[in-house]
């Protein structure tokens, strides 16, 4: 089998589970009425980032340098999302953007406007899939694209020698 066919389907494959996951975060904020913490929506970033990604690699004739930047978002995105699933599980501790602290606000007005942006903190898990956290099912998500993808690529240099 031609490995370009396959690493070209690999990139379909990676840019479809991508927008299906930004797709599936945005029904569930929107339609669901379930609002992202701000990892939740840094979350997001490795999949965006993944479909541009997945859009070169699958034209690119150097494909094997497409499989290296999408290693590392999604070994960036496994650390992200293990970090979320920690504070989840008091494993880690919330980090100063996670809280809903405001306490430089003197303004009633600004008070009363970021009580209405306010975002959940990242302790609070709102929504489940079968018992596991959205960031819990990111932190399987990025792991296996990960390890998958770095397989590809020992192969790829295997193959090349």
């Amino acid at each position: 089998m031609d490995l370009n066919f396959s690493l070209k389907k690999y990139f379909l494959f990676i840019f479809f589970i991508s927008i299906f996951s930004l797709l599936s975060a945005i029904y569930i904020e929107f339609a669901l009425n379930q609002k992202p913490c701000k990892l939740c929506l840094y979350q997001r970033v490795p999949y965006i980032i993944a479909i541009f990604i997945c859009f070169l690699g699958f034209a690119s004739e150097k494909k094997i340098n497409w499989l290296y930047f999408l290693a590392t978002i999604f070994i960036l995105s496994s650390f992200l999302s293990g970090y979320h699933v920690g504070i989840e599980n008091n494993i880690f501790s919330e980090f100063s953007g996670c809280s809903n602290a405001n306490i430089d606000l003197i303004d009633k007005t600004d008070i009363i406007k970021s009580l209405n942006n306010n975002l959940p903190s990242c302790k609070e898990i709102n929504f489940r899939i079968f018992g596991f956290s959205l960031a819990t099912i990111n932190l399987f998500i990025s792991i296996f694209i990960s390890l998958y993808t770095v397989k590809l690529i020992k192969n790829e240099k295997n193959r090349s020698n």
